[in-house]
């Protein structure tokens, strides 16, 4: 039973696969940006008990293959890292740049 993981009733195996797009599916991931926001992700992963086992920053979107704990629902984590990574993004990066509506990074969905 290689690579499951336990708690304390349940041994659990639950890998996901997310994409995240910019809103508009603007380019703005692209450049520098890019590996900022895979740092922001990985924290934000590890202060909400997510293992990020992959993630590719492409030009418009972001792939990630996500472990989570089934004590955490898929859309209340996905909902976390979404409008944290968000906040965070706006604050240290696009401050200059007003090119988002709001402080709206990520597309919904």
């Amino acid at each position: 039973m290689r690579g499951w993981q336990s708690q304390a009733h349940v041994k659990h195996y639950c890998k996901y696969h997310v994409v995240f797009v910019p809103k508009y599916r603007r380019k703005s991931i692209y450049g520098t940006l890019r590996k900022e926001i895979g740092g922001i992700l990985r924290e934000l992963c590890r202060q909400q008990g997510v293992e990020l086992i992959e993630g590719y920053a492409m030009r418009d979107h972001i792939h990630m293959l996500l472990m989570i704990p089934p004590k955490y629902s898929v859309a209340n984590t996905i909902g976390f890292l979404k409008g944290k990574s968000a906040i965070r993004i706006f604050r240290e990066y696009l401050q200059v740049k007003r090119n988002f509506t709001g402080r709206h990074f990520w597309a919904r969905g």
